[in-house]
């Protein structure tokens, strides 16, 4: 069994390495079957010295999750709320995305797909467009948007923005 100054040597390594929030610390220090008080001195020591700072988690995976996984903003809520992140904290981060940049984003992201995806009719290709776009993320109004100007042959009474 490693000792309460491993663990806290480990977990200061751990957070250098990459952006981490206290959540996913806490969960790596408990599985060191370590008492409460020690899980609890290890997490304080770790944010005092700030290993630990949620802000800048939150602004480093909207960032990487945006640019490299393109993801929209209803998923990276969704995984940052999974992290016990404030919604102080997440939803500040996420209003940093620029809009122009998130809507050419999802513009890309939908003309990329739309090689790929084939549909017995235009409304087919629509629904199955706007499911993958609903599924990285995306707000169902600015996909339908961006769908209505990718997509110019289709009716769409029945895709109101």
């Amino acid at each position: 069994m490693k000792t309460e100054s491993e663990v806290l040597n480990e977990m200061a390594r751990y957070c250098s390495q990459s952006e981490r929030c206290l959540h996913d610390v806490h969960n790596k220090i408990k599985a060191a079957d370590l008492p409460a008080d020690a899980v609890k001195r290890i997490t304080d020591s770790l944010l005092k010295d700030k290993f630990i700072d949620e802000k800048r988690f939150s602004r480093s995976f909207v960032n990487d999750k945006f640019k490299f996984n393109q993801w929209g903003r209803i998923k990276i809520c969704y995984e940052l709320k999974q992290r016990n992140i404030p919604p102080d904290i997440y939803g500040e981060a996420v209003e940093n995305i620029d809009e122009d940049e998130y809507l050419s984003a999802l513009a890309d992201l939908l003309n990329r797909k739309k090689r790929a995806v084939k549909g017995a009719s235009p409304q087919d290709v629509f629904q199955k467009l706007y499911r993958f776009a609903a599924s990285r993320g995306f707000e169902s109004q600015l996909i339908v948007k961006t769908l209505k100007s990718i997509l110019k042959n289709i009716e769409y009474e029945q895709y109101p923005e």
